[in-house]
């Protein structure tokens, strides 16, 4: 028998032994019956021992097959490109971003663009006397508040209905079971337009509109609640609250927790400063009714109320299995612990057990997320002005069908990508935050 001290024990193909030790070998032969060499004959192989040498040599090896995947990839990407190039030049049409700037020549019932302004650039409602670039800028801020919205409805809905199918409420539980899947096992277009037309359709006119606390009305011509209007100091309190938002952003690459507490508590006194400093830097803008119209306050459009709801609603059925599988994953010994603590059930789900789930939540909620934002594209099944009903409009205008669906593939990827980044970005500090 052969004996390794201080060393590594390898076996050489097929019937000897080998040590090796400060990169000397020795290599001894043993005497084995025919059996024990059938079955060593059979074996792969092992491989030699990996050192600095072979570790650099794997991953120049890792390196140079995803780099040959990578060249293969851009390769046929642009014997493609090249393709089309040549089969749209041999039917005579041409690739060009000039109808950008063209006239529109059509209005949009709502939304912000960029335009130019008595101070600069600043965002203006649309009209038809501006360009197709503004149009699609237009498309893309309804997108982009509808997705806003959303995502911060369906977060928060979501979570209550997944803590509401946990209840121990035989009638909670099980209504939530009984929404999720009726949710999450209809289409999202019919849920659209089951909002739209059956609900806030069948809404009375702004004269026999029910208007809750004074404030916010609930019509057929749209939804309108209270908003905030800044006044002349507004000004002052922004620069306060500029240097609210340094210090915060500059917290976070504090690593000092108690420097990092500081950060936070000079940015609340800065805001609670600049606030006392600018006197009423904002007011209340209360939405008033008349007849056929709303003054004041903000106000959203039946098209809009109605994609934000069934998005939202849509989404928090997902995110709602998403946060009970999370929570069902935590060990039973952290409630136990809990529970010894003296924590009831509530206190020991919010304090104890969700948060350790977040970790478990956050990748499905990225996806969760991105989904949200590419779906807003439905919109153009009740009308709602959003990206892609508006780059219908203009490529109708301008005849530009491809250099237009180009730029809406962007856009969408583009958006896509930084929803997901902030995702994973964010997930990645929670994960650090819990390793520490």
């Amino acid at each position: 028998m052969m004996i390794c001290l201080g060393a590594q024990l390898q076996l050489v193909y097929p019937d000897s032994y080998a040590c090796t030790d400060n990169g000397d070998v020795t290599v001894t032969q043993v005497h084995m019956s025919d059996a024990q060499k059938t079955h060593f004959a059979h074996m792969p192989p092992p491989l030699p021992p990996r050192g600095k040498s072979g570790r650099r040599l794997a991953r120049f090896r890792a390196f140079t097959f995803q780099a040959s995947i990578l060249a293969a990839i851009v390769a046929a990407l642009g014997v493609f490109l090249s393709l089309v190039w040549a089969g749209l030049r041999s039917h005579g049409i041409g690739f060009s971003l000039d109808f950008l700037q063209q006239q529109a020549g059509f209005d949009i019932s709502e939304g912000l663009t960029i335009a130019h302004g008595p101070h600069g650039l600043t965002l203006a409602p649309f009209n038809a006397q501006q360009t197709n670039a503004q149009a699609l800028v237009a498309g893309l801020y309804n997108t982009l508040v509808v997705a806003a919205i959303s995502i911060v409805l369906s977060t928060i809905f979501g979570v209550l209905l997944g803590v509401t199918r946990m209840s121990k409420n035989w009638v909670a539980r099980n209504w939530a079971w009984g929404f999720i899947e009726l949710i999450r096992n209809t289409p999202l277009l019919i849920q659209i337009l089951f909002w739209y037309f059956a609900v806030f359709l069948q809404l009375p006119s702004i004269a026999e509109a029910s208007i809750f606390h004074g404030s916010l009305i609930l019509s057929r011509q749209g939804v309108f609640l209270p908003w905030l209007i800044a006044t002349e100091s507004a000004t002052t309190f922004e620069w306060f609250a500029a240097s609210a938002v340094v210090m915060l952003v500059g917290a976070g690459f504090v690593r000092n927790r108690r420097y990092r507490y500081s950060f936070g508590l000079a940015a609340v006194i800065m805001l609670i400063a600049g606030y006392a400093i600018a006197g009423s830097p904002f007011r209340v803008d209360v939405p008033v009714a008349s007849t056929f119209s709303v003054s004041g306050g903000a106000g959203f459009s039946p098209e809009m109320a109605s994609l934000i709801v069934a998005l939202s609603v849509n989404t928090a059925a997902f995110i709602a299995e998403i946060v009970r599988g999370a929570v069902e994953s935590i060990e039973k010994g952290q409630w136990e612990a809990a529970a010894a603590l003296g924590l009831g059930a509530r206190e020991s789900l919010w304090v104890i057990v969700l948060p350790q789930a977040v970790k478990v939540i956050l990748p499905s909620l990225g996806n969760q997320y991105v989904s949200l934002a590419k779906s807003t594209s439905f919109a153009i099944a009740i009308g709602f002005p959003d990206l892609f009903n508006v780059y219908g409009t203009v490529a109708n205008q301008s005849g530009r069908s491809l250099e237009g669906i180009l730029i809406i593939m962007a856009v969408y990827l583009i958006m896509s990508v930084s929803i997901g980044g902030l995702a994973n970005a964010y997930n990645r500090h929670v994960i650090r935050k819990g390793a520490r």
